[in-house]
């Protein structure tokens, strides 16, 4: 047993804090690089150096490994050294409204064209309020006014004359100009004309209807020189707008003359304003509108306004983007609309951007679930990437049952590297089932969850402890404090020759250290105060073990820690709690009698236990037909049960622990019932590694420990996991002391060696096994089974064939 028996400084592995060359972390710089992860950072400097279509990074990992962070720290630094993108600004579309047009410029140029066009309109507004109130124009308008005036005088006073000459007289009334016959120079009233002669009342209508002729062709054509009045005095105000216009204009056509969509804007904006005369003209009185009497509503030059969508006259560099919430609107823009009067409208200055039109020349980094889980984003997103635009749509008009009217603004060249952050699941997920993913996201850069245990990454992690101290104003740590937190950082990954790179749950760790530093008044963050912090955080976490611990305690599940029992075996399971994992022994008894079905899984049976459990056990058949069934049949049954299991069974992890069973149960010979095991077998016997062997070993000391430790317990793990044991150090003091045991062995041989003390046995020449051994014991009671079955079945056939006589 010796043989097999490791060493205290074989359990774990000690990070000595003399290989650091300072007396506290405050003495360091910060850390600049990520650690630990140069595949990674090839495959980002990689997918961001080539500029080719598709070669957008999909950056996968666990949590906590740096993945945001290494990205989001690598593109500022390289954005600094790239070109600033172009700004871009919305104009009105003079055409039919519905479609505004963009307008790209050099980046500080947009914000300075929006603001000359927002002085420009306001000089518009004041300049044409003016005019309209300015003695040239009262003049020109008066002048106008009363040379029409004058004739429409004139064609009254020479028809007032025709019509006194014929005895009639013109008077003016609420319906307009009537004719009124005369009789010595005083108008008839009804009741004398009609006492007239029928030969004189004959003579006056035909008189008047003649009159009544010139009057009406004398209407017409005062009618006519208004009509032309009107026309004159909208040429002039055009003329006066037109000479008003071009000066304000001038300076600015002039400036943005390189421009073709500018100097297009500006001569719409002049044409659109000469048509919009009357809309513009100050209102006099006031107007009735749908029976509510009010002020006439004030014209708007909104529409000759700049959009400044996008502006990067601050910026230093590429954009660097980082959308949380990637809805579709948040993403790909929006059109706000207002409500007015119950109605919802919109114009062109509602139109506003997403992250991909502000992260346009440069980088956007999105998560990648949060894209997915948003409806639209993700299709919306290859398209814009297939398509090499960003096109604002209003998504929800496709589930309207009535189309409306909306703004379709042009779309935007979109030249940008999307950066998807996710977990490899989803990764492979979307490769798998999402032809066009490998199209759009052909660079991979994979974050490792652990790194190589070298001084260069040890001393790493020391500039990373000094940069979080720094970063968050936290104690400093001394030498022996960076030490544990390395030591943690193995166990944390379980391997002494890797290191974590979660640094997400290092960073708490370090946080939680320099509290407990505060609390005990030390001036640096040592040791002791990592592993206060470590036990505390276990103990905040462990409810749930120490009440399985008090039911083996009270004896209400059945563990034996000492004597001898055939059959039975303590097996070593790891419970998963989200945040907390420990391990606890389990009694495993195995039962074999004479028959043919094999091995039985109560587990299996019962619908208890997982694939990878049952091809475990599976396994066992294989081997046990290699080793024993080659010159006779197997006639063997075999129930094997994880007693007191009442939940769900995965892993093969207990196939070594059953086969153990299954061999003491064959053999007689009964197994030390201190000793628990942990380790997967394969056909030919080898024991396999498997998980959580610390959790595992601490389990069952703990068990042990409250049972009273009797110098021959431990536990027996496969060989392949000795490189695993970050063991604590009361397990290794324990071991130190002779109090406990840690055994690794790389077959079942080894492993019934020394759960039974007799050795296992190896085959011989003539296929027999050592007399004595376990293998021989096993495969007598085999031969015995098939003798007896045979007998059996000889008896069986001749009491048949006695009954059929």
């Amino acid at each position: 047993m010796k043989h097999y028996r490791l060493q205290p400084e074989e359990l774990t592995w000690h990070c000595d804090p003399a290989q650091f060359e300072f007396e506290s972390t405050e003495k360091l710089s910060c850390l600049e690089e990520t650690i630990g992860q140069n595949r990674a950072l090839t495959a980002i400097e990689f997918g961001l150096g080539i500029d080719a279509e598709g070669f957008n990074v999909f950056v996968l990992g666990e949590p906590g490994t740096g993945r945001s962070s290494t990205i989001k720290k690598l593109l500022t630094r390289r954005s600094l050294k790239e070109k600033i993108p172009d700004d871009w600004c919305y104009l009105h579309d003079f055409d039919d409204g519905s479609r505004p047009t963009t307008v790209r410029l050099a980046a500080g140029k947009g914000k300075e064209f929006h603001k000359d066009v927002e002085a420009l309109v306001g000089q518009m507004a004041t300049s044409i309020a003016g005019l309209f109130q300015s003695k040239e124009y009262e003049q020109a308008r008066s002048h106008l006014t009363s040379e029409s005036q004058e004739k429409n005088k004139k064609l009254l006073q020479e028809l007032e004359e025709q019509v006194n000459q014929k005895g009639f007289q013109l008077q003016r009334t609420v319906g307009g100009l009537v004719l009124v016959p005369l009789r010595e120079g005083e108008p008839i009233s009804q009741k004398d004309f009609s006492e007239l002669p029928q030969e004189e009342q004959d003579a006056i209508e035909k008189t008047g209807a003649g009159l009544q002729e010139k009057l009406n062709e004398v209407l017409r054509k005062v009618m006519e020189l208004e009509k032309e009045l009107r026309e004159a005095v909208l040429a002039m105000e055009k003329e006066f707008l037109s000479r008003a216009l071009w000066h304000l204009f001038e300076e600015l056509a002039e400036k943005y003359r390189d421009y073709p969509k500018i100097m297009k804007h500006f001569e719409n904006c002049m044409k659109d304003i000469l048509d919009r005369v009357d809309e513009l003209r100050p209102s006099q009185g006031t107007q009735v509108i749908s029976g509510v009497k009010g002020g006439r509503q004030e014209p708007s030059f909104d529409r000759y306004r700049v959009n400044l969508f996008i502006d990067n006259s601050s910026a230093k560099g590429a954009p660097v983007f980082y959308e949380a919430n990637p809805t579709y609107f948040n993403l790909f823009g929006r059109i706000e609309h207002i409500i007015q009067s119950g109605t919802a409208t919109t114009n062109f200055l509602m139109i506003k951007p997403g992250a991909l039109h502000r992260a346009n020349g440069g980088y956007l980094i999105l998560d990648c679930r949060e894209v997915l889980i948003n409806l639209f984003s993700y299709e919306a997103l290859k398209r814009s990437l297939r398509n090499g635009e960003i096109r604002i749509e209003d998504m929800a008009e496709q589930f309207r049952l009535i189309a409306t009217v909306s703004l379709k603004p042009e779309p935007i060249p979109l030249r940008c590297k999307v950066i998807l952050i996710g977990i490899p699941w989803l990764y492979y997920l979307l490769y798998q089932l999402d032809p066009d993913f490998r199209k759009y996201f052909k660079v991979k850069a994979d974050f490792d969850r652990m790194m190589d245990n070298t001084w260069e990454n040890v001393q790493q992690y020391a500039l990373f402890v000094a940069t979080k101290c720094k970063e968050e104003n936290l104690r400093p740590f001394s030498p022996d404090g960076v030490a544990r937190v390395v030591e943690h950082a193995a166990r944390l990954i379980d391997d002494k020759h890797r290191l974590s790179s979660r640094f997400i749950d290092v960073a708490d760790l370090i946080r939680e250290a320099a509290f407990f530093a505060v609390r005990h008044n030390s001036a640096r963050v040592a040791r002791e105060h990592v592993e206060l912090a470590i036990e505390s955080k276990v103990y905040r976490s462990n409810r749930i073990e120490e009440k399985v611990q008090e039911l083996i305690d009270d004896g209400t599940v059945l563990i034996d820690t000492d004597g001898e029992v055939s059959g039975q075996i303590n097996g070593l399971s790891v419970y998963l709690l989200g945040d907390y994992t420990f391990g606890r022994p389990v009694r495993i008894t195995v039962r074999t009698f004479m028959g043919k079905g094999g091995v039985v899984n109560i587990e299996r049976e019962a619908k208890l236990s997982g694939p990878i459990y049952d091809k475990g056990m599976m396994i066992l058949a294989g081997f046990m037909g290699d080793r024993f069934a080659q010159d006779k049949p197997l006639t063997l049954s075999a129930s094997i049960c994880f007693e007191q299991s009442y939940g769900g069974v995965e892993g093969d992890s207990a196939s070594s622990a059953e086969l153990y069973g299954l061999l003491s149960s064959l053999s007689g010979l009964p197994i030390h019932q201190g000793i628990a095991v942990t380790g997967s077998v394969n056909q030919r016997g080898q024991v396999q590694s498997i998980g959580g062997v610390n959790e595992k070993i601490e389990g069952f000391y703990t068990v042990c420990k409250a049972r009273g430790l009797t110098g021959s317990q431990g536990v027996i793990i496969p060989a392949s996991n000795v490189h695993n044991l970050m063991l604590k150090q009361e397990v290794i003091d324990a071991v130190v002391e002779q109090r406990f045991h840690v055994w690794a062995v790389s077959d079942v041989d080894q492993g019934i060696e020394l759960l039974t003390g007799v050795p296992a046995g190896e085959r011989q020449e003539d296929g027999s096994w050592p007399e004595g051994t376990v293998n021989f014991r096993v495969d007598r009671r085999l031969r015995e089974m098939v003798e007896s079955l045979r007998n059996l079945n000889r008896d069986t056939d001749k009491g048949s064939f006695g009954g059929d006589v």
